[in-house]
């Protein structure tokens, strides 16, 4: 799943970024208002982790012009830990909101459950046949055994398995799979759905010829 950070303190950033993607989000950055509103209206993220203290723009400025025209599921996290300022956070069009200090596996965990629920899968276990993903462990199993995915391959898979039912085109794939800095080759996603045919059942996935992939339900 790719987020956007909007944060301006630097090292809280930095260590943002590195905690999520050992935790198999692909992660963007914007340390001023003005350029995270840019990126989330420009980008489809499964998520916006948002500080409200901001230069230029500040988040609630920038949440409600994003709520204008985007969905994106957004976590605030801020100093501000006022009930009026949480009132004003969530009636501006947050999804949910953590105050600093925070503990890492908390934001994680809330970023996943904010994931699944705007895709309307607010368990973590999906399961297809005899396929079984954990979404909170990402761990995946048939019939029973472990099955050992990439990370990218995992990101895929749970791509389209919060999907499952509807078409998801490769660009799709790449976007959400992939944050701005990363450099692949323009065939990496037919490369990830081969690999995970191959080690979870040739049919598992299905390809519709210039259109993308689909797990049904």
């Amino acid at each position: 799943m790719r987020v956007l950070v909007v944060e301006d303190e630097v090292d809280l950033v930095r260590a943002l970024k590195q905690a999520l993607e050992e935790e198999g989000f692909s992660v963007d950055v914007a340390t001023d208002g003005a350029t995270g509103l840019l990126n989330a209206q420009s980008i489809a993220y499964d998520a916006l982790v948002l500080d409200l203290m901001l230069p230029g723009l500040d988040g609630l400025s920038l949440l409600a012009r994003l709520r204008q025209s985007r969905k994106t599921p957004v976590l605030i996290l801020t100093a501000r830990d006022a009930v009026a300022d949480r009132v004003k956070g969530l009636d501006a069009g947050a999804d949910d909101y953590l105050t600093k200090p925070f503990a890492l596996d908390e934001l994680v965990a809330r970023l996943r459950a904010l994931v699944r629920r705007s895709a309307d899968r607010p368990s973590p276990l999906l399961r297809f046949a005899d396929v079984e993903l954990n979404t909170a462990a990402r761990t995946v199993t048939r019939a029973g055994v472990a099955v050992d995915l990439t990370a990218k391959e995992y990101a895929v898979l749970e791509l389209l398995a919060l999907r499952r039912g509807s078409l998801v085109s490769r660009t799709e794939i790449y976007e959400h799979v992939y944050d701005e800095e990363e450099l692949t080759v323009s065939n990496v996603v037919d490369v990830y759905v081969s690999n995970l045919r191959r080690k979870l059942g040739k049919d598992f996935v299905e390809t519709r010829r210039g259109q993308g992939y689909i797990l049904h339900e």
